[in-house]
């Protein structure tokens, strides 16, 4: 007897020919013009509408990091428009294909680290500062980075994690996920034998995580934010562009060190 199927099914949304509802509420008559985008995100993402301190710190957050000048994904997004202006999407999609481990994708991987070493203190594994410690030269031995950790501009604190923090301490909502974050930076010299101060990338999950956000949504944040970067971006390549001038910088700044093409025909330099 043939299997079949199970039946598809989603709680997000469903239309008819004279309606729209999401999570349950009428698009039109319960949602626009009553809800801003945060909250809308937010009740679209779990399905219930944010505490207000959910909402301040999603939007602080989302604020955070949204930009942060020529970096790589927008300079990415900025070359593809000039070399095809009339696909606006693939610029945007193109800046957001880097959101990876190293370039503000690290939030998801910091938040799992968090997580993981939060269940071990609670199952009795050991004290927090134990458990970080182990961690670390964990990571350290399998020469790995920590996620959320140290930047390449700000060597003496990525302002935006400071102020994320100390916002979570001021509306008092810092908990766990905060308190492993700094148990970490405070022990990273001691076995890394340098300073790698907190980044936006680790002070988001910590501070989401400790208002409830969902784990597995974390690089959402970032994902969200930069769209709306990478959109300003290409709008300003529309009107002042520098995408092939961008490209032709770092053809200037990349020393060729292939084979000479004389050495090849057998000629001489």
């Amino acid at each position: 007897m043939k299997k079949s199927l199970p039946q598809p099914q989603t709680e997000i949304c469903t239309s008819d020919v004279d309606s729209i509802t999401v999570r349950g509420k009428d698009l039109s008559e319960e949602l626009i013009g009553k809800v801003d985008f945060i909250e809308y995100f937010y009740f679209l993402l779990t399905g219930k509408e944010p505490t207000q301190e959910q909402s301040f710190f999603l939007n602080a957050t989302l604020v955070a990091i949204t930009e942060h000048g020529l970096v790589p994904s927008n300079q990415v997004a900025r070359m593809t428009y000039a070399s095809a202006p009339e696909s606006f999407q693939a610029a945007i999609a193109a800046g957001l294909m880097g959101c990876g481990s190293v370039v503000f994708g690290s939030s998801q991987n910091c938040g799992e680290l968090l997580a993981q070493l939060i269940e071990q203190e609670r199952s009795g594994a050991g004290t927090p500062d134990r458990i970080a410690l182990d961690k670390l030269k964990t990571l350290r031995a399998n020469k790995k980075p920590v996620p959320g950790f140290g930047h390449p501009q700000h060597i003496n604190g990525d302002p935006r994690a400071q102020k994320l923090l100390a916002l979570a301490k001021t509306h008092q909502v810092a908990g766990p996920h905060v308190q492993m974050l700094e148990t970490l930076e405070k022990h990273i010299p001691e076995i890394y034998q340098r300073q790698l101060p907190i980044n936006v990338s680790g002070a988001i999950p910590a501070v989401m995580l400790d208002v409830g956000f969902p784990p597995e949504a974390l690089k959402g944040i970032p994902l969200l934010a930069r769209t709306a970067g990478l959109i300003a971006h290409v709008y300003e390549e529309m009107h002042r562009p520098i995408g092939f001038l961008l490209s032709k910088h770092a053809n200037q700044s990349a020393e060729y060190i292939g084979p000479d093409a004389n050495e090849q025909k057998g000629g001489s330099k």
